[in-house]
């Protein structure tokens, strides 16, 4: 029998990268709640339970640093902050709704 084997190199591992950019607990969910649209900081905080607000910063700014978010400023008092999902990270949802499904059918 032979067995396919996927070859990782340290120097440029695809998967490896992935999972830094969306491999934090919250990330997915934070990417599917923006797939319906804008949202301000808090409408992402109160969508998401268990979440706490330092983690929220946290995954927003890494998801924005890898360009799977916008972050939109406006200055009003108090400043309002808005985030949308780019065209790259609305190219992970079809991964991400894959995995969702994966894990209704085997992990319950």
């Amino acid at each position: 029998m032979v067995k396919n084997k996927i070859h990782v190199s340290e120097k440029s591992c695809s998967l490896k990268d992935v999972l830094d950019i969306i491999g934090g607990k919250w990330a997915m969910p934070i990417i599917y709640i923006l797939s319906k649209g804008t949202m301000r900081f808090k409408e992402i905080e109160r969508s998401i339970e268990g979440i706490n607000t330092r983690m929220l910063v946290k995954e927003l700014k890494n998801m924005e640093a890898n360009g799977i978010i916008t972050r939109e400023v406006f200055a009003t008092v108090p400043p309002t902050v808005e985030y949308t999902l780019t065209f790259k990270g609305q190219k992970l949802l079809p991964s991400i709704v894959s995995l969702h499904h994966w894990g209704q059918e085997f992990t319950r």
